[in-house]
């Protein structure tokens, strides 16, 4: 087969990746690009056809698992109101159970705290531990381990 036509499989099943993002065609396509380059350096049609199946299982036994995973993991950096979880915040006005105002990363936020019978006075440092809609849930900093 001329190295051509395998050019022509390789862009046609990247195609196919491009529109179904399953990993499948992509790989193929590199194996059909391998196929090409063994094509192209005068290996017959049996190499070319060993060097487009080694290609493939390579690729789709040990690169596709692992690519996989990674993309099904949990983004390193952290957006919006995710990004202030963990952040240390000041008091600005009495935080209780069921209202109060914080200021964290230069934006106030309301607030409740952590532990229902807490009063956070004004001035007080409090780490937010998790966002409930547009409110900040904090809990005292000296009072942390």
């Amino acid at each position: 087969m001329p190295w051509f036509a395998w050019l022509l499989a390789a862009a046609a099943l990247g195609a196919a990746e491009f529109f179904t993002l399953t990993l499948v065609f992509g790989l193929l396509a590199g194996a059909a690009l391998v196929a090409a380059v063994v094509a192209g350096v005068g290996i017959g049609l049996l190499g070319q056809l060993v060097a487009l199946g080694l290609t493939a299982v390579v690729g789709l036994a040990l690169v596709r698992p692992v690519a996989l995973r990674q993309m099904a993991g949990t983004p390193l950096t952290r957006e919006g109101s995710d990004a202030l979880i963990g952040k240390r915040a000041e008091v600005v006005q009495e935080v209780t159970a069921t209202h109060g105002l914080i200021k964290v990363s230069g934006e106030e936020w309301t607030a409740r705290t952590l532990d229902e019978s807490q009063v956070i006075p004004v001035g007080a440092l409090v780490d937010v531990m998790e966002i409930e809609g547009a409110t900040a849930v904090v809990y005292p900093r000296e009072l942390l381990p």
